[in-house]
């Protein structure tokens, strides 16, 4: 792994502390210089601070890589657009984004207020957008660049109380196949990958019953170290030709997601009424429905 970023310039947003961190510290481990991005906010987006990026620069230094902070808000096409320049100053150059900087305002759906949706949706989404956007002008000039983008198995599966988050996640696949597309003449590669890590945004999931401590229990075992590997390497020159995928860690597991493709279709030379679409369409199909099912039903063996 030494070397794999030699002379590349990542930008890391949410790398004051859990997955954006060891991110941050791996790419510098490669040989990357880095953009440690983090406004050091609570987990639901409050305050600021330099504390968590100035611990992660502290990391960095101590392995002997080389690292600066920015603690603009990704939330802001203005702000997000100062986290890129900032690598520009400080390096002359940006090579790998990796758009990890994320909040939770979990509740119920019915319960949702519309601060909860627009703040969640601000940070992981248009977060993801604005700083990726600022970075492809660059990437398009040097012909070369690539984008991670941390989606959830919340958005890409689905999970309990968290319609802003989910939404937000799969919104973040969306626009990666995008990227991919609109930016593959510029060799420019955009990924996602959702991990899996006992971390600040999963430390608020409650332990209230044996089965749900038991599950947290099972989380702790996922160090958020895990998933830093595989963002390296899609950062790296050695992702050439790996564009538009949604991966996922898990422990040391590795994961290929599938994207949504038809799985039945129904025809009806004379057109569909909606009577016939109950007598015929509907049962034809059903077999064919997804559950209605959550990440952990999905993942349903311990992480190895």
């Amino acid at each position: 792994m030494t070397g794999m970023m030699e002379g590349k310039v990542a930008v890391v947003t949410g790398a004051g502390g859990g997955v954006g961190r060891e991110i941050a510290i791996m790419m510098a481990k490669a040989g990357a210089k880095v953009i440690i991005a983090d406004i050091g906010a609570s987990l639901t987006g409050e305050g600021g601070s330099a504390s968590p990026a100035e611990q992660t620069k502290a990391l960095i230094a101590q392995q002997g890589g080389a690292a600066e902070i920015c603690t603009e808000s990704v939330a802001n096409w203005g702000s997000a657009r100062k986290i890129v320049q900032a690598a520009l100053d400080h390096f002359g150059r940006i090579d790998a984004v990796v758009n990890n900087a994320g909040i939770l305002r979990d509740g119920i759906f019915h319960r949702m207020s519309e601060d909860d949706w627009l703040s969640v949706i601000s940070v992981h989404l248009n977060g993801s957008f604005f700083v990726s956007r600022a970075a492809a002008e660059h990437y398009r000039t040097q012909e070369s660049g690539s984008f991670v983008h941390i989606t959830s198995t919340s958005g890409l599966i689905g999970n309990l109380g968290q319609a802003n988050y989910a939404a937000a996640k799969l919104g973040i696949t969306a626009l990666s196949k995008s990227i991919a597309l609109d930016m593959a003449r510029y060799n420019v590669r955009s990924n996602c990958l959702s991990p899996w890590a006992w971390s600040r945004m999963t430390s608020s999931i409650p332990a209230n019953t044996p089965e749900r401590a038991a599950e947290v229990e099972k989380l702790k075992r996922m160090t958020p170290d895990k998933n830093a590997p595989l963002a390296v390497f899609l950062s790296s020159d050695a992702a050439k030709g790996v564009t538009g995928q949604v991966f996922g860690t898990r422990m040391n597991e590795i994961y290929l997601f599938s994207s949504p493709r038809p799985v039945r279709i129904v025809h009806n030379a004379d057109g569909w009424t909606p009577e016939a679409i109950a007598e015929i369409a509907a049962p034809a199909l059903k077999d064919g429905f997804m559950p209605l099912d959550t990440s952990d039903m999905c993942f349903n063996w311990d992480p190895i």
